[in-house]
């Protein structure tokens, strides 16, 4: 990022800029650790729904105190993508785990902080931000690290998977970073969150798995999410 910053000639934005994507920096750690803890101790079912559902609906409450209630559409959809986004991330747990919704808690928050604050950047900020955010979640995890004294050699051979999810991790920041610049946060914010969706196709398509009526669902209500946000947001406002 900051050899693309220097290549584009992107201005180094001001402090306030930058301590903003510090704070999103480690608002994303806190959200990616809280999940992936509850995952590890809690019931999926549980944990990736409720992570989701907070994530999304922080920045939309934000987008409609900052612009205000958008159209019938928008707003059907972003309730369209919500429900989505719980029903693709259910799945059957075996009985007697914990919930682990104290953890889902920690990572929507962290999540949803993190979305409201890269949707704070002024307009054309994009690359330096994204270097601030990066470092400043680097030094976070390092961090964590060092202080729970966890294990932190990788594999070799994950290596070139890791570098494929950074990059790819960091092309989706960088596009939301620009969605909520061309567009309302509210509506950017609930667009991203349908990744899940996304994992579930790919899990279908690649992996074979089952499609049960609940992901069925919820991948046919993103698709009417999308179709009426879209639609909504090219609509001329009156």
């Amino acid at each position: 990022m900051i050899a693309i910053a220097v290549a584009i000639g992107e201005p180094v934005p001001g402090l306030p800029t930058l301590l903003l994507a510090a704070l999103a920096g480690v608002c994303a750690v806190a959200g990616i650790v809280g999940l992936y803890s509850g995952l590890a101790v809690g019931r999926m079912g549980v944990v990736a729904p409720v992570t989701g559902l907070i994530a999304a609906s922080l920045p939309v409450m934000v987008g409609f105190a900052r612009a205000g209630i958008p159209g019938t559409e928008v707003l059907i959809g972003i309730g369209c993508a919500l429900a989505a986004v719980v029903l693709v991330s259910r799945s059957h747990d075996p009985a007697g785990r914990r919930s682990g919704i104290e953890y889902a808690l920690v990572a929507g928050i962290g999540l949803g902080l993190f979305n409201v604050a890269v949707g704070a950047f002024p307009e054309h900020a994009v690359a330096w931000p994204l270097v601030v955010i990066k470092g400043a979640a680097l030094v976070a995890l390092v961090a964590i690290v060092a202080i729970g004294r966890r294990p932190w050699r990788i594999p070799r051979p994950v290596l070139p998977a890791l570098v494929a999810v950074a990059l790819l991790d960091l092309a989706g920041n960088g596009l939301y970073v620009l969605a909520t610049q061309a567009g309302r946060l509210d509506v950017a914010a609930t667009l991203s969150s349908l990744y899940p969706v996304t994992t579930v196709v790919l899990a279908i398509v690649l992996l074979h798995e089952r499609v049960s009526r609940g992901h069925l669902a919820g991948i046919i209500m993103a698709g009417l999410a999308i179709a009426l946000i879209a639609g909504g947001s090219a609509a001329p406002v009156s």
